[in-house]
């Protein structure tokens, strides 16, 4: 039997669905002997198989072997799914790992439970870093943007490591320290929720263009490339562009035609909107990106009211001498006018009122319509 390595990981990751293996590669890649741990053991098994010779990994079917493994101050990351599959996850390695040890959480999760758990860890004296990790499951494995949170003694630690791994702009990696207090999980809150917006504007111009414009795809793939030269360069357009020219294998005919059109979430668009409501500030785009996201969600709904649509008669038009004119309309008749004019002219109260009674009569009538337009 093998002895178990110990204190030579440089870092550890949780977790090994696709985001989870891509990121423990990317870190491989850079120098980081990097520690794997899944709570099945396959897939483990599995990344060691495929690209255990990529970079030093030290893996393991245990989480007491896996915390073992870790250089002191231990670093590990979570890549589990948001809510309490990471709460799991987090007390199994709080209750192993020693003050200035540090946990960071690269999953979507909801600030408020990051200000939560970074509160309940620092009482124990461990560092928690909720951090958003944007770029997918290609940023995760090639170079994702990375916004970590956590205390300044966990940046430190953190950062020639993450900074490794991280995208680079303008020759500069592209990964911060955010803040304490969920700060983290928030700006990556708050970037998913542009990112809908902007998927939103994209996909409506496609619809226009196709639709109204009468573009086929082959042609919306070029707009969407001329478009990427100029002010709208960025990843999203230029992605959008490649999936409008790729071809179905067995058809023939454009992908984009097959894809099953219902877009679902994962929450963290509809965190965004839910917090600026209760702050007071208009994301009216990201709402509205939200909202379209609800009904392609649900094609039943949608298909009982396309069948409405079809089923409802033609508004049956007026015969052209029936029509009333605007001035008609607005006209009243000779008598109506008749009535007033004599209504008008007999005497009445305010004919025979003395000046301060007019003057209480117009204080009323102004109060009144001052409460009327505040109401």
């Amino acid at each position: 039997m093998s002895e178990k390595p110990v204190g030579v990981a440089d870092i550890g990751v949780v977790g090994m669905a696709v985001m989870g293996s891509n990121l423990a590669r990317n870190l491989a890649h850079h120098g980081n002997t990097t520690a794997v741990y899944n709570r099945t053991d396959a897939k483990t098994d599995e990344l060691i198989r495929d690209h255990g010779s990529e970079g030093e990994f030290v893996p393991s079917h245990d989480i007491d072997d896996f915390v073992a493994s870790l250089k002191k101050p231990r670093v590990a990351i979570i890549m589990v799914q948001a809510g309490k599959g990471t709460d799991a996850v987090i007390e199994q390695l709080a209750d192993r790992f020693e003050p200035g040890d540090i946990i960071v959480d690269g999953g979507n999760a909801n600030f408020h439970d990051t200000i939560r758990r970074e509160h309940d860890l620092r009482e124990r004296n461990l560092n928690f870093a909720g951090t958003g990790i944007s770029g997918g499951e290609e940023g995760a494995l090639n170079g994702p943007s990375i916004m970590p949170g956590g205390s300044d003694e966990a940046w430190d630690r953190l950062k020639p490591i993450l900074e490794s791994i991280a995208a680079e702009a303008e020759g500069e990696p592209c990964v911060t320290h955010i803040g304490t207090d969920g700060a983290g999980h928030f700006v990556k809150m708050v970037h998913n929720g542009i990112e809908y917006a902007d998927m939103q504007l994209i996909a409506e111009a496609y619809d226009l263009l196709r639709r109204v414009g009468g573009h086929d795809t082959a042609g919306l793939a070029d707009v969407f490339d001329e478009w990427n030269q100029g002010d709208l360069e960025s990843y999203l357009i230029e992605i959008t562009a490649e999936v409008l020219r790729q071809q179905d294998a067995e058809t023939g005919k454009p992908l984009v035609d097959l894809i099953l059109d219902q877009a679902g979430s994962k929450g963290t668009g509809v965190w965004t909107v839910q917090n600026a409501v209760g702050l007071g500030i208009p994301v009216s785009g990201i709402g509205e990106a939200v909202f379209a996201r609800a009904v392609s969600s649900k094609p039943k709904q949608r298909e009982a009211v396309q069948a409405l649509e079809k089923g409802r008669p033609e508004p049956v038009a007026k015969p052209t001498g029936s029509r009333t004119t605007c001035a008609q309309r607005s006209t009243p008749p000779r008598s109506s006018r008749t009535r007033r004019a004599s209504t008008s002219s007999s005497p009445g109260p305010s004919s025979t009122a003395g000046p301060s009674t007019r003057a209480r009569s117009r204080r009323s009538g102004a109060r009144a319509a001052s409460s009327a337009r505040g109401s």
